[in-house]
């Protein structure tokens, strides 16, 4: 292959760069991003990007060194398999031998037309949403996820009244009954109203947003932020033949044909438990390491390995899962006391896999990792 081509500039496409170059690639590497800015940290801009003061710091990245051309802020929008022909939005094609699909995902939306509500996916959503909360509005939060309850938790450190609707208990989805306990009772302690109810739409009405619920009723607040999950963004290969279902189903080396991979949020990968993507920041990671090395090396590459990580800060409470989520039933403790609000959890599912995770607990990731790792079985 003598020219490559990344569309995405996310962590993916970011990791798929370095990963294309750190296993000898030196032809002609060309990524497609169609945000104007250099890869970011996504996970930050819920977290320490949304509170600190001053100008915004905790989602940069260190400066890319694959030496790629860039096309920035230039979206894609359709492929030609057979021509091997990216085509963009500004009227151009920009051919390739190898191609890496990083293109992640957006923002589901309560509304439609002109949004009625904020989301939070870009750096300028960030910046727009710490402009709003300067005034401390009244808030609302749709969705009870992970981003979701992060922003709640910022809007209250922001000194916000807040409100947080969700058709079920906070991160029941994610994390599993017990976590979701842990969580809310930390949530409520902090002073977040907690709707349980499915919100159904949002608009805007004299000055304030509005989100109308099933049952009937009508929320009102100054600002309305929704956190209610992704889309991928595939509709630009709507007409490439690679899509299954709607979905970019790939393999376990991040393939969809010899010369095409894809990793990050987009893609729908093989696991233990089907079919299914997963959009986390350390997956993608990993997906783009592999899927870069299977397009260089073909079946001589490794298969994806892959044990979900993922972290959360929200409430007073920093939690660090190595493994699949959600987690049914009572966990073992391994070191420190749940009620304390510092402990080391396992769980053990009959399936074989296991999870462990750190509660306010200063353990190193690889060790978390390994302790989330199933003992073999005696002989």
């Amino acid at each position: 292959m003598q020219r490559i081509v990344v569309v995405g500039n996310g962590i993916a496409g970011l990791t798929a760069c370095d990963s294309l170059r750190a296993a000898g690639f030196d032809g002609e590497l060309t990524v497609v991003g169609e945000e104007h800015h250099a890869p970011y940290s996504r996970p930050a801009l819920s977290k320490a990007a949304l509170l600190e003061g001053g100008t915004m710091t905790a989602h940069q990245l260190p400066a890319p060194e694959h030496a790629a051309t860039e096309i920035l802020g230039v979206g894609a929008t359709g492929l030609d398999p057979a021509r091997k022909l990216v085509q963009l939005d500004d009227g151009t094609e920009v051919p390739y031998d190898g191609l890496v699909i990083a293109t992640g995902s957006r923002p589901r939306r309560l509304s439609t037309g002109e949004p009625a509500e904020l989301t939070l996916r870009t750096l300028e959503d960030a910046a727009e949403l710490r402009r709003r909360l300067a005034t401390r509005p009244t808030v609302i939060v749709v969705g009870g996820g992970a981003l979701g309850m992060e922003i709640a938790s910022g809007c209250l450190d922001s000194g916000c009244e807040v409100t947080l609707v969700a058709p079920e208990a906070p991160m029941i989805h994610q994390l599993g009954p017990h976590l979701s306990e842990v969580f809310t009772t930390a949530a409520r302690r902090a002073g977040l109203t907690i709707v349980p109810a499915q919100a159904v739409g949002a608009w805007e009405d004299g000055g304030h947003s509005q989100v109308a619920l099933a049952d009937g009723f009508v929320l009102d607040a100054e600002l309305v932020i929704s956190a209610v999950g992704d889309v991928p963004n595939v509709e630009w290969l709507a007409g490439s033949g690679l899509l299954t279902n709607g979905r970019l189903e790939v393999d376990h080396r991040g393939r969809l044909r010899p010369d095409i991979v894809a990793a990050g949020d987009v893609a729908a990968l093989p696991t233990s438990r089907g079919i299914r993507r997963i959009p986390l920041w350390t997956s993608a990671i990993e997906q783009s390491k592999v899927a870069a090395a299977a397009l260089l090396r073909g079946d001589d590459a490794p298969e994806l390995e892959l044990v979900p990580y993922f972290w959360t800060e929200q409430f007073g409470l920093t939690l660090k899962a190595s493994g699949h989520l959600p987690l049914d039933g009572a966990p073992e403790v391994l070191d420190g006391d749940p009620l304390d609000g510092s402990a080391l959890l396992r769980w053990a599912p009959e399936d074989g896999s296991g999870t462990a995770v750190a509660l306010n607990h200063r353990i190193p990731v690889p060790r978390l990792r390994r302790l989330s790792t199933p003992a073999p079985a005696a002989a």
